[in-house]
């Protein structure tokens, strides 16, 4: 097999220039504002989609996220780097998913989506990358402190194929039952009649470019938690280098078709408590670091087979469901009535499993 271009530092840019560029654009043909492409954001909305919660606003059946799994499944097969495998701990990786999900909504964005605010033009996300970076920090510590959930091992075809299998089902379900104009339930899906829900870009649009990412992303390992994590703990800007493409393109991009507006009050979907803003995202970072890849990277692996992914996977559903019904994400206008005590819990939690889960010398 050839050398994989896209794992190159200039294939890696590329992959990050083209998502800056195609989230801008995804606004632009009716995603929320500042919010092209968000994982977290897109998975509660499928939560909501399939009745996990009642919120009525954030409730969509989101096509890119079903074809960021199938399109990196469909590199893996094609490349022949589909690979079954599970590791160790799922309870743990679900629990960190439901935590990361917590955090990111209490921001209100995943490390793609604060990104693309910053690209749009939104000062709160300065608040939230340096907390995803304070995050990941903490997690790089665990990590060279000998946290460790164990190691993968090959598993049956079937279980790779399960999350994939899911999305698919996920689909269908979505052509068997195609949003009705006036109407919040199709069947047995729930849509969203106004909010962030109700903006969305064509089906078929939508889910051809998350196929595309999907594809590309698998190919070049495209992962923002890894880029910070590698940066911090390696000194290493390969990966970092489609992080900062994804910004800078998508700033552009804004620039030319008029979407950036600079400032902090009044940006879509995205409130001025700055202090929450950094201690979501510093909950999701390092629930990221602990788990090993951000919401968007999980998603690819699950495309590959990972086992361990696609529990973390459910868990940021699951964790979108808890979120919305138990009055922990925010909103426009600020944090939710329990988003506080669900942070403090959320760093509990995640400190608690990092200074339990290290394989000391003694141990090894």
């Amino acid at each position: 097999m050839g050398k994989n271009w896209f794992a190159t530092r200039w294939g890696i840019i590329g992959v990050g220039a083209f998502i800056g560029i195609i989230a801008a654009l995804l606004q632009k043909f009716g995603n929320p504002g500042n919010m092209g492409i968000c994982v977290a954001c897109f998975e509660r909305d499928i939560a909501g989609a399939v009745g996990l919660h009642r919120a009525a606003v954030v409730q969509y059946m989101r096509p890119e996220i079903i074809g960021f799994v199938l399109g990196s499944l469909g590199a893996a097969y094609l490349f022949k780097e589909f690979r079954p495998r599970v590791g160790s701990a799922p309870i743990v990786r679900f629990i960190l998913g439901v935590f990361a999900m917590i955090g990111a909504l209490v921001f209100l964005g995943c490390p793609w989506r604060a990104m693309l605010r910053l690209a749009g033009g939104d000062g709160n996300a300065i608040l939230g990358l340096a907390g995803l970076a304070f995050g990941v920090f903490l997690g790089t510590l665990f990590l060279k402190n000998g946290y460790n959930l164990g190691r993968a091992k090959a598993t049956y075809p079937s279980a790779g194929w399960l999350l994939p299998l899911t999305m698919l089902g996920f689909l269908v379900l979505m052509l068997i039952y195609p949003q009705v104009s006036g109407e919040a339930k199709s069947g047995v899906l729930f849509y969203s009649q106004k909010g962030p829900g109700a903006m969305h870009a064509p089906l078929v649009l939508s889910l051809v470019v998350g196929l595309g990412i999907g594809f590309l992303a698998q190919r070049s390992r495209f992962c923002t938690m890894g880029a910070l994590r590698d940066l911090i703990l390696f000194k290493q800007t390969h990966l970092f280098g489609g992080f900062v493409a994804l910004v800078v393109f998508a700033f552009a991009t804004n620039l030319l078709v008029g979407q950036f507006h600079p400032g902090f009050a009044g940006q879509p979907v995205a409130h001025t408590q700055h202090v929450w803003n950094f201690a979501g995202m510093m909950l999701a970072g390092l629930a990221f670091a602990l788990a090993g890849g951000c919401p968007g990277r999980q998603l690819f692996l699950s495309g590959e087979g990972d086992g361990d992914a696609a529990v973390f996977v459910l868990g940021m559903i699951v964790g979108a469901g808890f979120s919305h019904n138990f009055g922990l994400a925010s909103s426009p206008n600020g944090l939710g009535p329990h988003g506080m005590a669900a942070v403090v819990l959320g760093m509990a939690v995640c400190l608690f499993i990092g200074f339990t889960m290290r394989k000391t010398t003694k141990s090894a």
